[in-house]
């Protein structure tokens, strides 16, 4: 029997098709990108520049020259005094006053010399305490989500799986509470806050943000799209209600909490208004925006070098977190719109 060789017809690409709208709407796209992007850009590229670079907008690059240069205010620190002067007499022999402090100056700004991305994110971590208003942003943003999570599950599975009356327009005030802006209401939360005694604390910073609407409201619609079969066989098994919410709900939401951690997360961090407004004496109280002020001042200048500095090391442990729950966030923020 002699082999017969079988013809396959030729696998042919789909022919380009030239779409004006579709290169619209990437061209739109990636400009949105680049707007989004650009600040990012800038704010690293300052981080390794000099003052001089920065405030003379002189073109040395993404990272500048890198050429050495001297630390103003670690020179005026180590500048001689009178002691110093003495001490280094014998050193100098024969040498006049002035030539004693000129060369003791010298040394100082040699020791003082140094990279621009060194001077920038060492000045970062010295001039303030950065560690600590890291520290003071973990506590407050973690706080404020772990309480958040607490209030929000029960209220969110209330609205999605109980029946009872009144419920619609509980939720219809939920998303009315969503339409009011902070700032309407920071006035009478700070008076509250100070009649308690509770300002330049860490209760005033995690307690007005304690119950999140947008949470409720993101949980609700994600518990929407648990079946109800799931709910019955916990009751059937002698759950109770809120044994349901920690033990069977919990589990299943955890795409969209990680989404809504984000969420809190982030805006939390980056929250310069309410921090600025309760805490004011106690610097050991900062969160990592109020810290960026440290490098602002209204009669030197600003060192705009440090402060994008610090504002980098703000900023990575967000985009770090953000890449290794992407695939989660997402996943939450589609099951949530599902029905």
């Amino acid at each position: 029997m002699s082999d017969t060789a079988i013809a396959t017809p030729a696998v042919q690409a789909p022919a380009f098709r030239f779409s004006a709208i579709e290169t619209l709407k990437h061209v739109v796209l990636i400009l949105g990108a680049l707007v989004v992007l650009l600040p990012f850009y800038v704010m690293l590229s300052y981080s390794f520049k000099s003052p001089a670079e920065i405030e003379g907008g002189l073109s040395t690059g993404f990272f500048g020259a890198q050429e050495p240069m001297v630390d103003e205010r670690c020179a005026i620190r180590s500048a001689p005094d009178r002691a110093d002067l003495e001490a280094a007499a014998p050193r100098f022999p024969g040498a006049t006053e002035r030539e004693i402090a000129n060369a003791l100056t010298a040394e100082a700004e040699e020791a003082c010399t140094l990279r621009p991305v060194v001077f920038n994110y060492t000045t970062a971590f010295t001039e303030a305490p950065l560690l600590r208003y890291l520290l003071n942003g973990v506590i407050v943003t973690v706080s404020i989500f772990i309480i958040q999570v607490i209030v929000a599950l029960p209220c969110a599975y209330a609205l999605a799986k109980l029946r009872f009356w009144g419920r619609e327009a509980v939720f219809g005030i939920v998303l009315f509470c969503l339409l009011i802006p902070v700032h309407a209401i920071a006035l009478p939360l700070y008076i509250m806050l100070s009649q308690l005694g509770l300002t330049n604390t860490y209760a005033a910073l995690v307690i007005p943000w304690t119950i999140s609407v947008f949470g409720i409201f993101l949980m609700r619609q994600f518990f929407m799209t648990v079946p109800d079969d799931l709910i019955d066989a916990a009751r059937m098994d002698g759950m109770s209600e809120y044994s349901i919410v920690w033990n069977v709900m919990l589990p299943t939401a955890i795409p969209a909490l990680l989404a809504f951690g984000i969420f809190s997360v982030v805006a939390h961090w980056n929250d310069y208004f309410w921090p600025r407004i309760v805490i004011t004496g106690d610097r050991s109280l900062f969160t990592p925006p109020l810290g960026i002020r440290e490098f602002r001042s209204d009669l030197d200048g600003s060192f705009f070098g440090p402060m994008m500095a610090t504002a980098t090391v703000i900023v990575v442990p967000l985009i770090a977190a953000f890449l290794l729950a992407q695939r989660r966030f997402i996943e939450g923020i589609t099951l949530t719109g599902m029905k």
